[in-house]
This record gives C-alpha cells, sequence and structure tokens, in this order.
C-alpha cells in the first residue's frame, strides 16, 4: 500500500456502520445462537463473491468459512492468511449499562454496545480492510478465508474446534482480532473450570455437630485454591497460573446442617499444563489443607490448554510492522491471562496465530462496553497492509 501514515483510505463511516449492524444482532453466549447474523456476515462479503462452507454442529451454533477468490485468479503457490472471529457475545446485565447493549451508538468517538470491542469491531475492520486494500490501488499477497464462528465465548467446542476437526484450518498464518488494542499477542494462558462437590452428613440445625457441614468443610476448600500459588517460574509474558473461585452454592434449609456444597473453580495455566497435571494440582492443593473428615470430588467442566509463539516469528514481526505503520508507534507483544480460539490454530493445526484488534481488554465482557472509532480506523488499514505484504 502507497498510503501514508494520517491519510486514511478506510471508509470509517461504512467501517461504523457495520460495526453496528453487527452489535445490533444479538448473539450471547449462553444460550448461543449465531444464526441471525449470518445475514449481516454475508452481505458484508457479498461483493467478494466469496466461497461459503456453513458449519451448525447443532441447532442455531452457526460458524461460516468464507474463502475470498484472489482477483489473480487461483495460484498453487499462494499462501493463505486466515483471519478467525467469533460471532458470539458474553451476557449483558442490562440494568448496568448506560443504555440497551444491542443498540449501539457512537458517543465522544466511542462505539458503545455488546460486543463491539469483543470483538464485532475487530471482525468488521478486518472484512473492510479489503474494501481499504482495493482503494489503495494493491491486491492480497496472499488467499485469504474468513472464519467467523460460534462458541468462543464458551471455549470454542462448537466452534472453531469442530473447523479443526473437520480439517477447515489449513493456511499459512492466522490473525484473530480479539481485543488487543492492536499490542500483539503470542501467548495465552490456558484455562481449566470445574467443580469440587463436597459431601456432608445433615442434621438439625440446632446440634450443628451431630452433621457434617458440607459448606464448613467447602469454605476450607475456598481457602486452600483462592488466589493460591502454584510454585514454578513466572512466564515472561503471562505470569504465573492462577485459581479463582468464582461459585459456591450449597445447603438446603437455614435449619439444617448442610449435606452438600459445590465450589466452582477456575484455573490459568501456563504452557506444559494439561487437563491431568492441572487436576492435580486442585487436588494436591485440597488434600494439603488437611481437612479432618473431608469428602469431596472434583468434576472438570472445561479445558483449554495455553498457547505460545515466539515473539521472533516472521508473521508477529509483520503485523507489528503494519500496526506501527499506521499508529506511528510499535506495538507492545503482550501475552494475554486469557483463553482464545487462537490455541486451536497454534496447537493442533500447526499454524502460526497472532491475536490482534481494535478493542482494548479492559472493555471485554465489562458495562457499557465500547471500541474508539479511532481503533477501528487504524485496525482497518493495518490489516489491509498485512493482506498486501503477507506472502
Amino acid at each position: 500500500m502507497t498510503n501514508i501514515r494520517g491519510s486514511s483510505l478506510v471508509d470509517v463511516e461504512r467501517l461504523v456502520a457495520l460495526t453496528q449492524e453487527m452489535v445490533s444482532v444479538d448473539t450471547r453466549n449462553p444460550p448461543g445462537n449465531e444464526t441471525p447474523i449470518e445475514g449481516v456476515v454475508r452481505s458484508a462479503l457479498q461483493r467478494w463473491n466469496p466461497r461459503w462452507t456453513r458449519i451448525e454442529p447443532s441447532p442455531g451454533r452457526l460458524s461460516l468459512v468464507a474463502e475470498i477468490p484472489h482477483p489473480d485468479g487461483p495460484d498453487p503457490s499462494r499462501r493463505t492468511l486466515i483471519v478467525n472471529g467469533h460471532l458470539d457475545v458474553v451476557p449483558v446485565n442490562a440494568p448496568a449499562w448506560s443504555a440497551d447493549p444491542f443498540s449501539p451508538r457512537v458517543v465522544d468517538g466511542k462505539l458503545f454496545g455488546r460486543g463491539s470491542a469483543d470483538m464485532k469491531g475487530g471482525i468488521a475492520a478486518a472484512i473492510l480492510a479489503l474494501d481499504t486494500l482495493e482503494r489503495s490501488g494493491s491486491v492480497p499477497g496472499a488467499n485469504i478465508v474468513f472464519h467467523l464462528v460460534a462458541d468462543e465465548e464458551r471455549g470454542g467446542g462448537l466452534g472453531t474446534k469442530v473447523l479443526l476437526e473437520m480439517g477447515l484450518i489449513a493456511g499459512d498464518a492466522c490473525l484473530i482480532p480479539e481485543p488487543t488494542d492492536l499490542a500483539v499477542c503470542v501467548a495465552e494462558r490456558g484455562l481449566l473450570q470445574g467443580r469440587v462437590v463436597v459431601a456432608g452428613k445433615p442434621a438439625h440445625g440446632s446440634r450443628p455437630r451431630e452433621g457434617v457441614s458440607a459448606i464448613e468443610h467447602a469454605a476450607r476448600v475456598v481457602l486452600a485454591l483462592h488466589g493460591a500459588d502454584f510454585g514454578g517460574p513466572e512466564h515472561p509474558l503471562l505470569g504465573s497460573p492462577s485459581a479463582n473461585i468464582g461459585i459456591i452454592s450449597g445447603g438446603s434449609a437455614f435449619n439444617t446442617v448442610a449435606e452438600s456444597c459445590v465450589v466452582g473453580v477456575d484455573r490459568r495455566l501456563l504452557p506444559g499444563a494439561t487437563v491431568s497435571s492441572a487436576t492435580e494440582e486442585i487436588i494436591a492443593r485440597i488434600d494439603g489443607a488437611a481437612v479432618d473428615g473431608l469428602s469431596y470430588t472434583f468434576e472438570v467442566d472445561t479445558f483449554g490448554e495455553a498457547s505460545e509463539m515466539p515473539s521472533s516469528d516472521p508473521f508477529a514481526s509483520l503485523v507489528r510492522s503494519c500496526v506501527a505503520s499506521i499508529t506511528g508507534s510499535d506495538p507492545d507483544v503482550i501475552g494475554m491471562t486469557f483463553t482464545t480460539d487462537a490455541r486451536f490454530v497454534r496447537n493442533q493445526a500447526k499454524i502460526p496465530a497472532v491475536v490482534c484488534g481494535p478493542g482494548a481488554i479492559d472493555q471485554a465482557h465489562g458495562d457499557d462496553e465500547y471500541v474508539t472509532v479511532e481503533r477501528l480506523t487504524q485496525a482497518c488499514e493495518a490489516f489491509a497492509r498485512l493482506y498486501a505484504q503477507f506472502h
């Protein structure tokens, strides 16, 4: 691209409109239903005549693969760049919002709405980067394939994982425009979520020591796990592993010694951790608390391994260069404390995957979520440069 910094080729009005159109479609997960946004996505890419593949492993759980034909025709030696973005968003606490989360609006240069940062704004920027590239008089240096997927917010089991199992993740590099405020993310923690189910012995509430309180024992489990130091060296980008107790539920009545209690555990893991090793560490922490008479089981609900790629990888360096050419400063190389679909691409598909998008991480999942129009515009032009220069 020949455009210089500060002279944008981006159709900002159209970019904002597409982001708003996507945000206005309620794709909360749970319950999970990406089908209503299909028409918006197809319309946005229609002029590029993509070859569509529609994947719906469960009713409403829709993912779309859009292969964009190259202007110069097919070439078996041409490389492929994947753009992966999730269509689902997290739930909202509507009373805490200043306005309807699904009626997007622009105020003081900020586009508000659920999914604006995480990550419909990033998807819109990646789609309209095709138009921006065309306006610059350039063509993509590689084949461009969009993976617009379901279910990332609940682990990706009905989205990117399905594409992986179907053999549809094939390419030479992958851009994931999740919210990083245009920093370049090359590593992320893994995730293990599970339930400690504590068993007790019921008794009359007026004689608590005649029973065994599952709640009392669960409280000691919480103290053993929440914020615990699991040891080991810190990762230079990801820090130390963590454990959070996010849910506790137990008992049946005020006047009955609790016969059961469930503790919900959320662990964030470093590269190399497995479901077995992470589970063993949790059990070791609980047993190490030496709670007399404790009876419990641990059940894993969700697991996603950590992932990383070298920060010196040529694709990561190219993304940094493209962002810097637009913003005027080198973006930070970061790791994420949370988990994205990049792990499927890096770990199983063995494809370099960089997470870089216009939203800010601290906006993801929050009330009054927003993305700035300035960052949307910068992302769109940076992605256009990436499309031109990746070959």
